[in-house]
């Protein structure tokens, strides 16, 4: 079935799963099936498991990044191929059983054309060959359909494919021609257990409606009891407690409305024109449980005298009139209130609307639809037109007839200066605390936690949203468990009086949730917030934990300090992460816009929202930012870091550290003190005594000193140290820590030949390959690791490794290795 066939079911999905009112479903639950986290589909359909742990999962990440360490991650295509074959660039692949989670790609501003085709094998066999471009313009069809793809449109310069993609043996990705830049996410398992391989067979319809409500409805779908609302000011250095929740559960739902606070006036939008004769239709999401539904069009009010007949379901509603021209390049709002009589127990509407006359043409940019639930407007659906949202037009079911203009608008809202400047002081200076059992688990400034930190921006992702119309509410679908008690308070460090602030906030009692906490099975919410200055040489830090714990995201605020030419330099930064002690880092990116799943500096500031990623703001020279300014969010959630003794997630603020800005971020997981992952012994290959002791052999085996560095924060700190390159079967001892569940076996080696790889034998029983198909020849050192299995560590004190080199492969390199044993 192709995506025109597709088009209407998953509308009709997706428009009865927006209903605010809903079905009643299951609490969240408190365990997942497997200790990897969500497998395939289940990545989208169990999003009431957030909280869960995942330590026999370890995320990674390949990519086009610099070596050498510094700012080559792609432009010529220098670091993007693994290996070159006869179908084209290999850019990932692995061995042993994972998950492929996300891909992202930019070339040519955005077009995938010039990458030719991308063939995906797991398990040896092909789940997809198609010409890149085609896959992520949905034109496969599902499950190869937008939000799960998109393409440069879509996300302001990039293409990606969040298709969760599981495979038991093997992995491997080629495209055609060398990509350039590149992000290919996976996890690593110990072992097969629960794990199905991929099949594209699988639509996957319901994920695809759940994604397509981003930032409308609760990803979860839990039923939910509502604390009693809390309304009322709160002065200059006060705080109110706004919600106090008893026993044991779930906060599953926190809303917050503060009509003082105005939306920030500098909007960038795209939109389209019909002229006479001409018309659009679409289809949007409504409340059954309604009174009555608005639609509110954005329009550009320097084309005059517009007027358009709005028809909803075959009935004329009323007229779109944007009255005599404005040309100061201003945005306008209308909106037209539709009777309950036309829309009261309906979960969709078909509008159509109608050219009657104008100057010009009539625009449309955007349209937003609330729906009138016992006297509280809901943000129901957005249908946001234009050329630059081609998966959001079809998701609607768009069409235009006499289009005379299409293009993209950076206007202004005429908002008094003092307003925004209040608007920005409280949405940066009102911190939401949330503790747990007796914990601070949450320390956010307001908009930061709610995904825009710059000011009050549009936001919808798929765990908050930020309406920006005067009644709009701020929303969080984090799930947020509790043994004993939550409480929720509003500190005002803003220097101004916040005042007028309802706030909602829905929970489900659970009493499974005490136990679960206790055990670690899952962890406790948090949001952490860091902010400064930048400095030079040093990598900005959103998060640095220790203990257990799994990373979902950031929402992050970039207000850079460079006051000419090139001012967005900052955003050339890289993420890395580093997990568990690691000296090397898991993942590295190849640019800060390319971290939210864009390219090109977001096509030179289209903002846009994915349901996963998101540039909702860009400011420049105005509204609190002094030069250039940048706001931005990514979601991992099939990604997510998994951790099991601490985290150290980075990113650099240009190209080798060196943009001046001032940064804040707020960082989404999940975690637990307690670390659950500790090194239990340590063999030095290059001393004697060490070798001795942990009754190392090997065959073939040459020894030498290799001076060289690690790659990441570490890239100019010279390492030297005995390494040896051997081309037999080594063996050797290694203890465990009492009580281990599983085990990880970490090896620091010489990089600088590629596709290293060995069988790996655990007192005799054969438990996988050792491939690493990654080479370095600026930064050598290498710390790379193998996850063994609990069958082969659980209730031992010790386990005796064998690696066996494979015929053909380089020589195996080892200078250290280092076991971390899992307990519970």
């Amino acid at each position: 079935m192709r995506f025109g066939s597709l088009l209407a079911s998953t509308i009709i999905s997706a428009l009865v799963l927006s209903s605010v009112s809903g079905v009643a479903h299951a609490a969240p639950r408190v365990t997942s099936a497997t200790d990897k986290g969500p497998i395939g589909w289940q990545v989208y359909r169990q999003m009431d498991q957030l909280a869960a742990m995942r330590p026999g999962a370890m995320s990674r990440q390949f990519s086009s990044f610099d070596r050498a360490g510094g700012n080559d991650d792609g432009f010529v295509g220098t670091y993007s191929c693994l290996r070159t074959t006869a179908t084209g660039c290999v850019i990932a692949e692995r061995t042993g059983a994972g998950q492929i989670d996300s891909m992202w790609f930019t070339r040519d501003f955005g077009s995938m054309v010039n990458n030719g085709r991308i063939k995906i094998e797991l398990d040896g066999r092909v789940v997809l060959d198609d010409l890149l471009q085609e896959v992520v313009d949905g034109k496969l069809g599902a499950p190869w359909v937008w939000p799960l793809v998109g393409n440069g449109d879509d996300t302001s310069g990039g293409a990606v494919v969040k298709v969760p993609m599981p495979y038991r043996e093997s992995m491997r990705v080629t495209v055609q021609a060398n990509p350039l830049f590149y992000h290919v996410s996976y996890r690593d398992f110990a072992d097969a257990d629960g794990v199905q391989t991929f099949d594209p067979a699988d639509k996957a319809l319901d994920v695809v409606a759940k994604l397509r409500g981003y930032g409308i409805r609760d990803p979860k779908g839990v039923a939910a009891t509502k604390a009693p609302v809390a309304k009322g000011a709160v002065a200059p250095g006060k705080s109110k407690n706004v919600a106090a929740l008893a026993g044991s559960g779930w906060l599953t739902q926190l809303r917050v409305k503060i009509p003082q606070i105005v939306a920030s006036p500098r909007v960038g939008d795209d939109g389209r024109a019909f002229a006479v004769g001409g018309s659009t239709t679409f289809k949007v999401a409504i409340d059954p449980a309604n009174s009555g539904v608005r639609l509110t069009r954005r329009y550009d009010p320097q084309v005059g005298n517009q007027r358009a007949r709005l028809v909803v379901d075959g009935t004329q509603v009323g007229f779109w009139e944007s009255g005599p021209r404005i040309p100061t390049g201003e945005w306008r709002d209308q909106t037209i209130q539709i009777p309950p009589a036309l829309t009261a127990g309906k979960s969709a509407l078909t509008v159509l609307n109608e050219y009657v006359s104008s100057d010009l043409d009539v625009n449309e940019f955007r349209y937003a639809v609330h729906s009138n639930v016992l006297g509280d407007w809901r943000r129901t659906d957005v249908v946001d037109v234009g050329p630059n949202h081609p998966g959001d037009e079809q998701a609607h079911g768009y069409t235009i007839k006499g289009l005379n203009w299409q293009g993209y608008r950076v206007f202004r809202y005429p908002v008094a200066p003092a307003d925004v400047t209040r608007s920005d002081a409280l949405l940066s200076g009102v911190r939401i605390v949330i503790s747990f059992d007796g914990k601070t688990g949450v320390d956010a400034p307001l908009g930061e936690f709610f995904g825009s930190g710059l000011g009050e921006y549009d936001t919808m992702t798929l765990m908050s949203s930020i309406d920006t119309a005067p009644d709009g509410w701020y929303t969080s679908w984090w799930p947020m468990p509790y043994a004993r008690n939550a409480t929720v308070t509003l500190v005002n460090q803003s220097g101004v009086e916040l005042g007028d602030v309802t706030v909602e906030t829905d929970h489900v009692p659970d009493a499974s949730v005490a136990a679960a906490l206790q055990s670690g099975r899952i962890g406790y919410f948090r949001a952490t917030s860091q902010a400064g200055n930048t400095v030079p040489g040093q990598d900005f830090t959103f998060l640095q934990a220790s203990g257990r714990g799994v990373y979902y995201g950031v929402t992050h605020s970039m207000r850079g300090a460079i006051p000419n030419g090139n001012m967005r330099l900052y955003l050339e930064g890289d993420e890395r992460v580093y997990v568990d002690g690691a000296a090397t880092p898991t993942i590295y990116g190849t640019g800060t816009e390319d971290f939210y799943e864009s390219g090109w500096y977001f096509r030179d500031g289209i903002t846009y929202t994915m349901p996963l990623a998101g540039n909702p703001a860009w400011e420049l020279n105005g509204d609190g930012c002094q030069h250039d300014c940048t706001g931005a969010y990514r979601l991992m959630i099939g990604e997510a870091v998994s951790f099991s003794s601490n985290l150290r997630f980075d990113i650099q603020h240009g190209p080798v550290n060196d943009a001046p800005a001032n940064y804040s971020s707020t960082s989404y997981w999940y975690g637990q003190s307690q670390q659950a992952l500790s090194e239990s012994d340590v063999l030095d290959v290059a001393d004697d005594a060490s070798r001795a002791a942990h009754g190392y052999q090997s065959t073939g085996e040459t020894r030498r000193t290799l001076q060289s560095t690690f790659e990441g924060k570490d890239d100019k700190v010279t390492v030297s140290d005995g390494v040896a390159a051997t081309t037999g079967a080594i063996s050797f001892a290694l203890k465990l820590a009492p009580g281990s569940t599983g085990a990880r076996l970490l090896r620091m080696n010489d990089q600088s030949e590629a596709f290293q790889q060995a069988s790996v034998s655990v007192d005799g029983v054969v438990v996988g390959t050792w491939f690493q198909p990654l080479g370095n020849t600026s930064s050598r050192w290498l710390e790379d690791s193998f996850e063994l299995p609990g069958s082969a560590v659980a209730g031992r004190s010790s386990v005796t490794v064998r690696l066996v080199p494979q015929t053909g492969s380089p020589a195996w390199s080892a200078a250290r290795y280092r076991m971390l044993t899992k307990t519970d």
